[in-house]
């Protein structure tokens, strides 16, 4: 149908492109162009077009994927995998606008009948005001994400709660994502070197999964801080549940507000993302102050090379904003102008690949119930999120990494034994 949106869209793409479709594309007149063994991109009505007009790029898909405008038939991953293998060979060189290009795309869109208004963004994207990495803007980052509903995170992830790469020791018949992450809890711990009695802080505590198996299977004292509400009251009613109130305290408060005499040990697992580049160095200094001498320090962390350090434009409005990652090298230069001695570096790519499948197995299983708790448009943010995020550490282009750190005494004494005690 040479007359049809799609015959009129297609070879522009191309152009665009400057390849073959990688996947194929529907109009909302039911004409298909592109691959007929791909994934198909469904453009639902015209205002799909108008939000890329207003919006080209990852930005534009986002919002029309999350509104519904436009949807994917086929499997979702194998699209993002098609696109992303044709940037790696070089052969997809990216959508560059130039005036010829706008010129083109404004005919069509007339042709087409898409020119109007820009349309609203869906109500799940973050709108944040106010200087960026202040106490008030965290506070609102840090809600976006994290408050979205105790119910829903309670249904996406394990019992534990733990809301970062597991560690996957089996692959035998049986073994999940629960396992995985009690063996990322004990892991640290051993790390740690916790023993009854000791002082344990988790700086971006989330739901309390370390605070409480810390608490339970190592006898510590602890305390746990998080900017998020929901985390704090659910944390609360676990220590109830487990009978920990004496023993570990989950507070709602700053890393920037922390005041107490030093602690044994302590943890960051997965909250260095929100801190930004700027205010990193107060972050490593903080936590080495929070660190009697040759007390440990395990910080697990995400990292990503100078492309988009922010996950990019879907994540970064949709999922986590002001979110920063960096290198794993200039992370680790963070921590030792503060003045900790690295002492060793386990790469777990691998393993959030298998983590976040797990939980993309479960959204997909619990779709109605998940609609049911935060509307279909927050389930097509997190699907989007999951299966992006799962071919992001597959490819290596995002990665994540427990790093064991110690503060030196003044004689330069680590208290670390000369063998790896948590192999």
């Amino acid at each position: 149908m040479p007359n049809s949106p799609a015959s009129r869209l297609a070879p522009f793409v191309e152009r665009l492109l400057g390849c073959s479709l990688p996947v194929g594309l529907r109009t909302w007149d039911g004409v298909r162009a592109g691959p007929p063994d791909a994934p198909t991109v469904v453009l639902r009505n015209r205002r799909a077009l108008r939000r890329l007009l207003y919006a080209p790029g990852e930005l534009g898909l986002a919002r029309a994927y999350v509104s519904g405008d436009l949807d994917v038939e086929g499997d979702l991953a194998d699209g993002f995998r098609r696109i992303w293998a044709l940037t790696r060979s070089g052969a997809l060189r990216g959508a560059r606008l130039g005036p010829r290009e706008w010129a083109e795309a404004l005919r069509i869109a007339v042709r087409l009948g898409v020119v109007g208004p820009p349309p609203k963004p869906p109500a799940e994207e973050a709108r944040l005001s106010g200087k960026l990495h202040t106490l008030l803007r965290d506070k609102s980052a840090i809600a976006h994400h994290y408050d979205l509903s105790n119910a829903f995170y309670q249904l996406l992830l394990d019992e534990s709660m733990a809301y970062s790469s597991g560690y996957w020791t089996s692959d035998e018949d049986g073994y999940g994502v629960e396992q995985a992450q009690w063996d990322k809890l004990e892991l640290i711990c051993r790390k740690l070197g916790l023993r009854p009695g000791m002082r344990l802080l988790d700086v971006g505590c989330g739901w309390g999964s370390l605070l409480v198996h810390a608490a339970k299977h190592h006898g510590v004292h602890a305390v746990g801080i998080t900017l998020s509400a929901e985390q704090q009251q659910h944390v609360r009613g676990r220590l109830a549940q487990h009978d920990l109130e004496e023993r570990v305290e989950v507070r709602r408060q700053d890393y920037r507000e922390l005041a107490d005499k030093p602690f044994d040990a302590v943890a960051s697992i997965e909250m260095g993302e929100h801190v930004g580049e700027e205010n990193y160095p107060e972050y490593t200094r903080t936590l080495f102050r929070m660190l009697k001498p040759t007390g440990r320090l395990v910080l697990q962390q995400m990292s990503r090379g100078a492309v988009a350090p922010g996950g990019g434009a879907f994540i970064e409005r949709y999922i986590a904003p002001d979110m920063t990652m960096r290198p794993l090298s200039r992370t680790l230069g963070h921590l030792e102008t503060a003045g900790f001695e690295i002492r060793d570096v386990h790469a777990l790519r691998e393993h959030y690949v298998r983590t976040v499948r797990a939980w993309e197995k479960t959204l997909e299983g619990n779709w109605d119930d998940v609609v049911a708790l935060i509307g279909e448009s927050g389930a097509r943010v997190w699907r989007l999120y999951l299966v992006g995020g799962a071919l992001a550490f597959e490819e290596n282009r995002m990665g994540v990494d427990q790093i064991l750190a110690v503060r030196p005494s003044d004689e330069g004494l680590s208290g670390l034994p000369a063998t790896r005690e948590w192999s």
